[in-house]
């Protein structure tokens, strides 16, 4: 993986010190995994404002977070719930723990986007 050196100086500020050469690369299984992460985030919040937009707060399952929509707001509850999940999702991947990102990444898609979309849509 080719890495820009940095320099960072009082006076100068920051400056790059070398410029990766040779083809971009190409993208990782922990790249794919990470984008299908947040892909799944953010369609997990979409889908779940509409559900109780349509069907009221009382269809949420997750208790932790039916009490931020009652304490907070619905949008900036699981707006916050996205946002932390996200940066969970970024920090593991930015320490290339990619498996249980993977593994969350699937829970999700059987867990809350399928049951979603199969509820609002079918």
């Amino acid at each position: 993986m080719a890495r820009i050196a940095l320099e960072v100086t009082p006076r100068a500020g920051i400056r790059q010190l070398h410029q990766p050469t040779g083809p971009p690369r190409s993208l990782t299984f922990g790249d794919l995994v990470i984008l299908a992460f947040l892909t799944t985030q953010a369609l997990d919040g979409v889908l779940t404002y509409i559900g109780i937009m349509t069907f009221g707060p009382s269809i949420e399952g997750n208790p932790l977070l039916a009490w931020l929509m009652r304490a907070l707001g619905e949008a900036p509850a699981l707006t916050g719930a996205k946002v932390m999940s996200a940066g969970c999702g970024i920090f593991l991947h930015l320490v290339q723990v990619h498996a249980p990102v993977a593994a969350l990444t699937g829970l999700y898609l059987g867990g809350a986007i399928l049951p979603w979309s199969f509820l609002l849509f079918a």
